[in-house]
């Protein structure tokens, strides 16, 4: 499988997705839209990551380049191509398919159960969070769930974590990618979204377990596998 994905900042990577991907034998091409690089065709990817970063999904008139990668977003819809988004990757696929994006009533930032809805629980996919073991997260923004799409999970924190349009496109709201050397990096260069609330940990309460890494590392590898390579995603 052809994989390409979109990276808006330096610090924000495929991590664990990497290794996974690299393992089954897919080819992976990448976009750094900071550094002004041409997107793609969709005639030549079969699956379009979109990573995360500190930018809204709105801020087009800061990034120009936002509004081209908006348009192939939708074009890989249009072909049936496979699209998965992660945090903000998961916010554009959202304005695409014409939901709302908006600040989060708190920032959540930190390791934080998500679990399944019900609508969840009746897809592959979202029976991975049936067990609501903590995730990591960080955003200050949050995505409506557009119309047609399933809505997979919610935190308590907030309650758009995950949704399923139709089935091939996939939004997350969370990291399940993020290694310890990738919060490392997050906690440098974004160390101004530290602040005091409810929903947020400090670098050394993010970095203190590194059992949590490795668990999600495995669902990381679950999500992939199901979403990647699964014969059917939604039940009957």
């Amino acid at each position: 499988m052809r994989i390409h994905y979109l990276t808006h900042v330096p610090f924000e990577k495929l991590g664990t997705m990497e290794p996974w991907l690299r393992q089954r034998g897919h080819a992976i091409g990448a976009t750094r839209l900071y550094h002004g690089e041409p997107l793609p065709d969709p005639d030549q990817l079969d699956a379009l990551i979109v990573m995360g970063g500190p930018m809204s999904a709105d801020d087009e008139g800061r990034y120009p380049w936002m509004a081209e990668e908006k348009r192939l977003i939708e074009r890989c819809i249009g072909a049936d191509k496979k699209v998965l988004g992660v945090c903000l990757g998961a916010q554009l696929i959202a304005r695409v398919l014409g939901a709302r994006v908006r600040r989060n009533p708190e920032p959540e930032i930190g390791w934080f159960p998500v679990q399944s809805t019900e609508a969840g629980r009746d897809t592959a996919l979202g029976a991975l969070f049936n067990n609501p073991a903590p995730v990591l997260h960080w955003h200050g923004d949050t995505f409506a769930i557009p119309d047609g799409a399933r809505h997979l999970a919610r935190s308590w924190g907030c309650e758009n974590q995950a949704f399923l349009y139709g089935e091939q496109v996939l939004g997350l709201q969370f990291h399940l990618e993020l290694t310890a050397d990738n919060v490392r990096a997050l906690c440098q260069e974004c160390a101004g979204e530290l602040k005091p609330g409810p929903w947020m940990q400090t670098e050394n309460e993010m970095l203190a377990d590194p059992t949590l890494f490795a668990a999600s590392q495995r669902r990381m590898g679950e999500v992939l596998e199901t979403f990647l390579e699964g014969a059917q995603i939604t039940r009957d």
